[in-house]
């Protein structure tokens, strides 16, 4: 597998230190933000990530709006590259109805925190093939 570029949007250092680890045991690169407005302009200069892991409660902009943005054509270049790149929801939010909020706003896949390292290198492997 050639290595990919993963794009991480994460306002928590420890989980994204997590993330960096296992994208780092999986070597692929690793494109960081920890902030909605970080995240649009990485987006709108490109290259297309391979991978987006979205954190659903961001400062300022919510990680919802941001995976809209993509699916909609609004954030990224429009591109259909950017339309169907797999975005990841990362969230806390566990309660009844939180993983179909973040199907329905364009993620492909939902991973409750605290994240578990083994679930998220399978995903990303499975996703990454």
């Amino acid at each position: 597998m050639s290595k990919k570029q993963i794009l991480c949007i994460e306002d928590n250092p420890t989980n994204m230190l997590l993330v960096a680890r296992v994208v780092g045991a999986e070597a692929h690169h690793l494109i960081k933000a920890d902030d909605g407005e970080t995240a649009i302009a990485l987006l709108n200069e490109g290259p297309v990530p391979d991978l987006i892991l979205l954190d659903v409660n961001l400062p300022g902009m919510s990680g919802l709006d941001i995976a809209r943005g993509i699916r909609a054509g609004t954030i990224g270049d429009g591109s259909e590259a950017y339309l169907n790149v797999p975005i990841i929801a990362l969230t806390a939010n566990v309660l009844e109805g939180d993983r179909e909020k973040c199907l329905a706003a364009g993620c492909n896949d939902y991973m409750p925190k605290p994240l578990n390292i083994r679930t998220l290198r399978e995903l990303m492997r499975e996703i990454l093939v």
